[in-house]
């Protein structure tokens, strides 16, 4: 557990970013010159004695923190605003994992905790938004002012992430439009499994896009943060809504690349059954003319030439009369 105090008093020339031990906690909140942040990186015994004992968390609350979220959800609670978010994390066969992120944003303080996690999943992926904000923090490019502010911070961390995410797969789905406009002709079942695979990717920022955008939306709409913070809540709503269409635009171009490849190769299969048949009916009268008069005439012991050019001259003017009978078909 890492125990921050961010000082959002300007006049001060000391650091704004200083670390503590977790006995200070009662201490650091009851300063007003700064913004607590503690951060749970794993969930311990520790973590759940301190949300409970210190900050005095809804035992519902603090349950969502110790197991898995499937969906984004946000609760306001007297003092404070409880937020669950997820950010995309690629991995094995095209799966995309959904790295958790929550959140307690008070007046003063902001508690952070993460996962739990998927054994696949590298333990730092989680950690991406918040080893962002710290660097902000430090470089002086981020001076919160509040705690929403600095969750604020975090939002745009996880955004950062779902748009690298969609310009990495966009580089995919450009360069699977390029084989398919080129003539692709490898391996198609690889194949599609390379463009669903890049299609599915897509479809996951789009869900974590649109969900976490109705989560701020919600946030908005109820002013969980006073008039203050209307304006972060509104942008926040605002940059998700636009990666859900950045990610759905490009999932829809790539469906087309897809359709495209699936039309046209059902199209030359579609050509060879005609020849197929084709030559199957050219050849289905030969064959049955050919059986019946083995079976039931031939039963001499020399060949007859007059009757063997009878049969071959019919069988020629048969075949001759199904090609130029499946020609004006339109079959071939």
């Amino acid at each position: 557990m890492d125990v921050r105090f961010v000082r959002t008093s300007v006049a001060d020339d000391g650091p704004v970013l200083t670390e503590h031990a977790v006995a200070e906690l009662p201490q650091l909140l009851a300063r007003t010159d700064g913004v607590t942040w503690v951060d749970v990186p794993t969930w311990d015994a520790q973590a759940e004695q301190v949300l409970t004992e210190v900050f005095g968390f809804h035992p519902l609350a603090i349950r969502d923190c110790r197991e898995r979220n499937q969906v984004p959800k946000v609760h306001v609670y007297p003092g404070h605003v409880f937020l669950v978010l997820h950010a995309p994390h690629p991995g094995h066969g095209g799966h995309v994992h959904f790295v958790e992120l929550d959140q307690f944003i008070g007046t003063n303080f902001l508690v952070t905790t993460h996962g739990p996690l998927n054994p696949a999943v590298d333990p730092a992926a989680a950690t991406v938004e918040t080893s962002s904000l710290i660097h902000r923090l430090e470089s002086g490019r981020l001076r919160p002012t509040a705690a929403y502010e600095l969750s604020h911070g975090l939002t745009s961390s996880l955004t950062g992430r779902l748009r690298t995410m969609i310009a990495s797969l966009t580089q995919e789905v450009w360069g699977l439009e390029q084989r398919v406009t080129g003539g692709h002709l490898g391996d198609a079942e690889q194949f599609l499994e390379e463009m669903f695979r890049a299609r599915h990717g897509l479809l996951a920022v789009e869900t974590i896009a649109s969900l976490s955008r109705e989560v701020y939306a919600r946030m908005a709409k109820i002013e969980a943060f006073g008039p203050a913070g209307e304006l972060l809540l509104e942008d926040s709503v605002d940059q998700f809504e636009r990666l859900r269409s950045m990610a759905h635009g490009q999932k829809e171009y790539l469906v087309g690349t897809i359709e495209f490849y699936q039309a046209r190769t059902n199209t030359k299969m579609t050509i060879a059954a005609e020849r197929l048949a084709v030559i199957a009916a050219v050849t289905l009268p030969i064959t049955a003319l050919s059986s019946i008069y083995g079976m039931n005439v031939i039963v001499n012991d020399e060949t007859h030439y007059g009757q063997l050019a009878i049969l071959l001259t019919i069988m020629l003017a048969m075949s001759i009369s199904l090609l130029i009978w499946s020609k004006r078909k339109g079959w071939w």
